[in-house]
């Protein structure tokens, strides 16, 4: 079942390691103005998955993050929210993980599930058969050379 969130209040997301982001709620506009980010749109056509979900981590951040907590420059002294720091905060492994699994994955397993749909009952799917028997025994092993 698709849970719908109507309030579409900003939110604090944990990615642990003392980080803290409070982002807007992933939207499919927030999605497609991350799609056109000249960052992913330079990408090579040669570019790997893990280059194009780092950009695409990216991209999407530096829209639906709004503040941090726990991010701050070499001296301990907090950082103010830019889009070069949302940049370099995913650069960090852990954090690209926990960003990628707590927010982005959500909206791509709703992706998903809006393209998967059930046999239709009544379409060409109905009427389908089994063209294979079941086997009655296993089959032996195959003897070494």
């Amino acid at each position: 079942m698709l849970r719908l969130n109507l309030a579409r209040e900003p939110y604090w997301l944990d990615l642990g390691h003392g980080v803290r982001l409070h982002v807007e709620p992933l939207t499919t506009a927030l999605m497609m103005a991350a799609r056109a980010d000249p960052a992913v749109e330079a990408l090579p056509e040669t570019a790997g998955q893990d280059q194009l979900a780092l950009a695409m981590a990216q991209a999407v951040a530096r829209r639906a993050v709004l503040a941090w907590e726990g991010v701050g420059d070499a001296d301990g002294n907090p950082l103010p929210v830019t889009p070069e720091g949302v940049t370099a905060l995913l650069e960090v492994w852990p954090i690209f993980e926990a960003f990628q699994l707590g927010y982005v994955a959500k909206g791509l397993v709703l992706e998903q599930e809006k393209n998967v749909s059930a046999p239709s009952p009544s379409g060409t799917s109905a009427g389908a058969t089994a063209t294979a028997k079941p086997v009655r025994r296993r089959a032996r092993t195959a003897r070494g050379g």
